[in-house]
């Protein structure tokens, strides 16, 4: 602790040492050279040189206005602790590691304060992470995301038990609040669909829905340019995935009785391998007539699975779900997080998108929990489900069925829920990316 303390000392003396060395906080290497210019045209006139401590005062003061030091804000500072915190979330708590360790240090690389024009900060056109974010900005990364989701995910459960899709669907509830909650606040249609989309708790379709919705380029029809909220929609979307474990189980408590937390369900029974083959056939098939716009998420998840499933493709299922996906998720992480600088992300819109994201994510657990109980109005026997196992419908693959499996146990050590849980998650993931494509299709 004494060695951060000490650190943080440094760092803030040589920021705010700027005023000793008569540089303002806005100071610009082109200011400080044009007054260089200045100083050498009154000094050339009566022929005398400049000595050589000023030329070193001037030197340094030019190699000073260059540094971090000298273009720090105070939103530079704030977002910089904002991504050690991600950091140390993930590391400690090991809560979604592989996704907030990349965005938080995404996040200090996009606010290391820069001299503009030098092709260095995300935004600047020629920048390395200009061109590494360009996969988000032309929604490249998210299809790529799902193919390897679609490569590592058995549908077995959900084959068995189809009924359990309704609790996806039901938990979908929390993108159209979400939505009508945004226009409220007074966000443009398609900014409301991008933002409404944190209500499905999925990262990649956050992100796909808002390079198409929300990416500061579309134009509306009033002639004014939508907003570009893909920063703060996906670190909104990510960090309420992480936070499952934390928001999750207080809903299960209060809305489902210590009674009805108990209940064990039948196992589901055994799913031979040709329906595992027909199922991302017909899925595809149903999924896109439904809702075409959603074809790059959902035929790379179903391609990813059929990969996976036909037993002649393993070395590319192999690569879809292990080396593809790994890659494609730091690149993602790291531009999403560099995109957050502080003048763009440390906004009132920004703001409002974080609240709007948690009450759509209790909305959509309590859709869930809800609809689970009143399945089981027309449930008899062994056949009821445990209504725990809604708070799955939401997309957060595998994390929320691990949290119902986890819970259930609390009220029952015998009582073994997660692969019951599987069927309405991935059923999730499968009706956010419905969703999506249905809100692309009006507002895209």
């Amino acid at each position: 602790m004494k060695k951060v303390i000490l650190i943080f000392c440094v760092l803030s003396l040589l920021i705010f040492i700027r005023p000793v060395l008569g540089l303002s906080a806005d100071a610009s290497p082109d200011s400080i050279t044009d007054t260089t210019v200045v100083t050498t045209q009154v000094d050339k006139a009566p022929q005398k040189d400049v000595g050589v401590f000023e030329g070193g005062f001037e030197g340094i003061k030019k190699f000073y206005s260059y540094t971090g030091f000298a273009n720090t804000t105070s939103g530079n500072l704030i977002m910089i602790i904002i991504g050690i915190g991600f950091i140390y979330l993930g590391i400690k708590f090991d809560y979604e590691p592989l996704l907030l360790i990349p965005i938080g240090t995404g996040v200090i690389l996009g606010n290391i304060p820069f001299v503009a024009g030098n092709q260095t900060g995300i935004y600047e056109t020629g920048s390395v992470l200009n061109y590494l974010y360009f996969g988000v900005v032309k929604g490249i990364y998210p299809p790529l995301i799902f193919l390897g989701i679609g490569a590592m995910t058995d549908f077995s459960s959900l084959i068995a038990n189809p009924k359990l899709m309704l609790l996806g669907a039901a938990a979908q509830i929390g993108v159209f609040a979400t939505f009508m909650g945004a226009l409220y606040l007074g966000f443009s249609l398609p900014e409301a669909g991008a933002i409404g989309i944190i209500g499905g708790a999925d990262g990649p379709t956050a992100i796909f829905l808002s390079s198409k919705l929300a990416n500061g380029v579309n134009i509306l029809a009033d002639g004014t340019t939508v907003k570009n909220l893909i920063g703060p929609i996906a670190i909104a979307a990510y960090s309420y995935m992480a936070l499952v474990p934390v928001i999750q189980p207080p809903l299960m408590r209060l809305l489902i009785s210590k009674e009805d937390r108990k209940i064990k369900m039948k196992p589901p029974r055994a799913v031979t391998q040709k329906e595992k083959m027909i199922f991302p056939v017909v899925a595809l098939l149903l999924t896109l007539f439904i809702s075409p716009s959603a074809l790059p998420l959902l035929g790379m998840l179903f391609f990813g699975n059929l990969l996976k499933e036909s037993g002649r493709t393993e070395r590319l299922a192999d690569t879809a779900r292990t080396k593809l996906i790994d890659i494609v998720t730091i690149l993602l992480g790291v531009t999403v997080g560099a995109s957050t600088q502080a003048d763009i992300f440390i906004t009132k819109d920004s703001l409002l998108i974080f609240g709007l994201g948690a009450i759509s994510f209790v909305i959509a657990t309590c859709g869930g929990l809800l609809f689970a109980r009143f399945m089981n109005r027309f449930l008899k026997g062994d056949n009821k489900i445990n209504p725990l196992i809604g708070a799955a419908g939401v997309s957060a693959v595998p994390d929320s069925a691990r949290v119902v499996h986890h819970e259930g146990l609390k009220s029952d050590p015998s009582n073994y829920l997660l692969m019951h849980a599987m069927a309405p998650n991935v059923a999730g993931v499968i009706g956010s990316a419905i969703a999506a494509g249905i809100i692309l299709s009006f507002l895209g």
